[in-house]
Formats: C-alpha cells, structure tokens, sequence
C-alpha cells in the first residue's frame, strides 16, 4: 500500500487501532446520510470489519483504500478506488470526511491525489463516481478532479427506506489535470 502526499495531506493505509476514529467519524449521522454502504448506527465491529476488508480488497487487487491523515497524523477521512477493473481499465472513486473536517479542501485535495494515483500509477483510462442528488458538495469535488456529470440515475439507490436518485460523473486519462 503506497503512502500519497500531498500540500497538507498524508494518505495511506488504515491501521488496525483507526477503527476507535474511524467510528467516531463515520458513525456521525450526517456521513451516513449520504453514503450508500456506511450504515447508522455505526458501530466499532462495523469499523474494525472494514478496516480488514480494504486490507483484503487491496491484497486482491480490487480496491485501494487511503486513511486521509492531516500532518500531524490525525485521521479525517477516507478515499479509494474500489472495483478495480483490469480489464476495461475503470475504478470507482468514492471518499468521506469527518463532519468537523467539511469545508476546508480536504476531500478535494485528497480526490484529486487518488485520480492521479488511479492514472499514474494503476494504468486507469476511466475513474468515475456518484454522489446522491441531495449532496451537491460532493459533485463539487467530483468536478474539482476533472469529471464531467454523464448522467443521472433516478431511484437507483435507497437509503433508510427512500429512493434516492444519483447523480454519475466520470474523467478519462486523457481528460485529466
């Protein structure tokens, strides 16, 4: 698992003893809110399961999964590729920021990083992402890394027993910075 810096970031694996963080950040309400696979409540087996599975995942090949660490180390999130496809060259992009880390720049910094890891690094032609229509702040960032919107998928997810339509963005490695 590489380590990624960048002007005020560090991402690289999560650790066994995040999961204590990594609960008390996506465990919040409002991140599970917009996010299709973190449940509510979240709960410390929830993290410490999906810490071993990115490990996993990664050893497979299939994801890449980044902890999103300020300079002095503190966790504030998490970015990834996760359905790595080698054969058609795509992966999907997704992240999260603890609530108290929001409007600062970070998902962006972090997103964009993982983008040019995806293209440099994996030999990606095609990164692409969804964010739910009500969570415009995430298609800010999907932009801020170069995707372009290709289209929206009404009802395709539900959330807490409401449908929720999705908004799909995607950049090509030829389209990147």
């Amino acid at each position: 698992m590489p380590t990624l810096r960048t002007a005020r970031l560090i991402l690289g694996p999560f650790e066994p003893n995040d999961a204590v963080e990594v609960q008390r950040l996506a465990g919040a309400r409002e991140i599970a809110d917009t996010t299709v696979s973190i449940p509510h409540p979240y709960e410390l087996d929830h993290a410490v399961a999906w810490i071993e599975q990115q490990r996993k995942e990664s050893v497979r090949g299939r994801s890449v999964t980044f902890a999103i660490r300020l300079s002095d180390r503190t966790l504030v999130g998490s970015v990834g590729l996760r359905d790595i496809d080698p054969e058609h060259c795509q992966a999907e992009l997704g992240f999260w920021i603890g609530r108290e880390w929001w409007g600062k720049g970070y998902a962006r910094e972090a997103a964009a990083a993982v983008v040019r890891f995806g293209f440099e690094i994996l030999g990606l032609n095609r990164i692409y992402a969804h964010h739910m229509v009500r969570n415009p702040a995430a298609g800010r960032v999907l932009e801020s890394t170069g995707m372009q919107r290709e289209g929206l998928l009404r009802q395709r997810v539900r959330k807490w027993g409401r449908y929720e339509d999705v908004v799909l963005y995607a950049v090509l490695r030829d389209e990147g910075d």
